[in-house]
């Protein structure tokens, strides 16, 4: 398999992700993960148009480890975004391997009281701990809002704050 890129950012498909990440990765595959997401049809009709002509695919977690380690994915390029970060985890504890992960937006849910890392990225008490148990499985988390913006230690930042 060959994920080049997996992303966790909640809003999943965007400017920023279409343009400027799928290019600097090489991505020629563009994979959105969430269970909840997967079962929403309207989601599913409206991500793949939002990706601007790259293949797109709309699928739970199992459905992403079992994609990623089928023959199709072996002669693609991939990149995955995970709406949240127990989603990138648990395709990371699944066995996906992809060769950078990043942190991307992350909003503030409802009902949670988590610290603002960055402007961008808020993260519960709980959250954190699945960043660092992200990180121990892959070596490296990074956040970085874009392509051109220099890729920061994400538990570095979380530690700044307290986390």
């Amino acid at each position: 398999m060959s994920v080049e890129h997996l992303r966790i950012d909640n809003r999943l498909i965007h400017g920023q992700v279409t343009v400027a990440w799928v290019n600097s990765v090489g991505a020629n595959h563009m994979i959105c993960t969430n269970d909840k997401v997967a079962k929403d049809p309207v989601q599913k009709m409206l991500l793949p148009q939002a990706a601007r002509g790259i293949k797109t695919s709309v699928l739970s977690v199992q459905e992403t480890v079992d994609y990623v380690n089928s023959d199709n994915a072996q002669k693609e390029k991939i990149m995955i975004i995970a709406k949240f970060p127990e989603d990138a985890l648990a395709l990371v504890e699944a066995g996906v391997q992809p060769k950078e992960v990043n942190v991307g937006n992350q909003a503030m849910l409802p009902g949670t009281k988590p610290v603002h890392v960055t402007r961008s990225v808020a993260v519960t008490p709980e959250q954190a701990q699945v960043y660092r148990d992200i990180a121990t499985k892959v070596g490296k988390l990074n956040f970085q809002m874009m392509t051109s913006d220099q890729a920061q230690d994400f538990i570095e930042l979380m530690e700044k704050k307290g986390l």
